[in-house]
């Protein structure tokens, strides 16, 4: 946390000192986001995952919360040894490496105070409330402007800032089927399956933070800041766009399929040799389709009336899927995914949490760092990678309030009696 330098050639700013070191100890280079200065009152997913994707390159991120009401993924399953507790769940801890932890009751006036302070210190401001709470608290973009002309701020919510159903409560949990994904999930004589999770809060990030960097350059052409309405409904409907304009143009509306789809048979997920082992695959052309007739030893496949063309094969897909199914049983996943692979048809296996931990191909995806109450532990780093500046994790997910002090005197300059009076007002809890 030291004084801020304009990077010559860069977006963001510099910031001279220790760079840190990658994996193997070797010294890395300056990241494209040292310097830049978060502020963080977003919890839940999407916020949070944000300002993760800024830290791992960098930036300071500094999570404003609070033991009076803590983030709901502190209190969430799982937790450490299946002992619960405000530091140890492994949810909480997924979004916030690289973090610092500012407690701060916003119930009071003088936290409302201090937080401005930080504001006037932070590029970026980010939150992720219903509509109107930040405004509330005297900290909507109208009020940080005045505390910094130039301030970025960014407001995510379920629906956006506006709308007849903006106020409207929720997570991501409910998003994922107000925005369309649950009613195309299951089978097609069952009710909707709603997909695992909160699917809306890991893909809303992303593109959130591609707003996000576009603002910052925006700056640093004019000199202006923006304030950004990130609606996680909007951003999630695109990645269902093809069956919109589908039922646009052509009236059809999209059902739920299973396993299967209308592109490719067969299409699925089908058992392999071993416990609740399988394989997914797919089969789009006549090349695949020779090809996986050839893997599965049944050559003779190819020239069966039941399974000739296309049409026929989606005709008489029940039968063909517990041939399928007859014969991968037969082969290792991992086997039938290489001689698939290697055939030039679509596979992969259905991995469980252990086979993606212990995946080779992830050996420099996760990183080990000691965490003081749940120890240590692996934390997923960067799912993408700068050439000159890699992801680097050198801190873990903050403890409630850890680094409070530190910002209070670091950063605000703050004396000792006064971070003492505070402290005893109940301003830091």
């Amino acid at each position: 946390m030291t004084s801020r330098r304009k990077a010559r050639g860069n977006i963001f700013f510099a910031v001279p000192g220790s760079h840190g070191h990658d994996k193997s100890g070797k010294e890395m280079d300056q990241q494209v986001m040292e310097g830049l200065r978060v502020l963080e009152f977003a919890w839940a997913g999407v916020g949070p995952i944000i300002g993760k994707n800024l830290a791992f390159y960098g930036a300071t991120v500094i999570h404003v919360e609070s033991a009076t009401r803590p983030d709901l993924l502190r209190i969430n399953s799982p937790f450490k040894d299946g002992a619960p507790g405000i530091n140890r769940s492994g949810n909480w801890d997924l979004f916030h490496v690289n973090k610092y932890s500012m407690a701060l009751n916003l119930n009071l006036p003088k936290a409302i105070e201090i937080a401005k302070k930080l504001a006037s210190w932070a590029d970026i401001v980010t939150a992720s409330f219903r509509p109107g709470v930040m405004e509330s608290l005297g900290l909507g973009y109208e009020d940080l402007k005045k505390v910094r002309s130039d301030i970025i701020v960014v407001f995510t919510s379920n629906q956006g800032q506006t709308g007849p159903h903006a106020k409207m409560a929720g997570y991501g949990t409910q998003m994922v089927s107000l925005a369309g994904f649950t009613y195309l999930t299951g089978w097609p004589d069952r009710i909707p399956a709603q997909p695992y999770g909160a699917y809306t809060d890991f893909i809303a990030p992303h593109v959130s933070t591609a707003v996000l960097l576009a603002a910052l350059d925006y700056r640093r052409k004019t000199g202006r800041g923006q304030f950004i309405d990130i609606s996680q409904y909007e951003i999630s409907a695109h990645f269902l766009a093809p069956l919109f304009m589908d039922c646009e143009i052509n009236g059809r509306v999209a059902c739920r399929e299973g396993n299967r789809s209308s592109r490719a048979v067969p299409h699925g997920a089908f058992p392999c040799k071993g416990d609740d082992r399988w394989c997914a695959l797919a089969v789009f052309t006549e090349e695949q389709w020779t090809g996986f007739c050839g893997v599965l030893n049944h050559p003779g496949w190819v020239q069966d009336p039941l399974f000739s063309s296309f049409l026929e094969r989606k005709k008489n897909e029940d039968e063909l899927e517990r041939r399928v199914a007859e014969s991968t049983v037969q082969f290792t996943a991992e086997e039938l995914m290489d001689r698939l692979q290697e055939s030039g048809v679509p596979a992969g296996v259905v991995a469980n949490a252990q086979d993606v931990q212990e995946d080779p191909q992830l050996k420099d995806f996760f990183w080990e760092l000691d965490h003081p109450e749940i120890g240590p532990h692996h934390y997923e780093g960067s799912s993408f990678t700068l050439s000159e500046t890699p992801a680097k994790l050198y801190r873990h997910s903050p403890l409630l309030g850890e680094h409070t002090e530190e910002v209070c005197k670091n950063i605000l300059g703050m004396k000792e009696a006064e971070y003492q009076q505070l402290l005893s007002e109940g301003v830091f809890e």
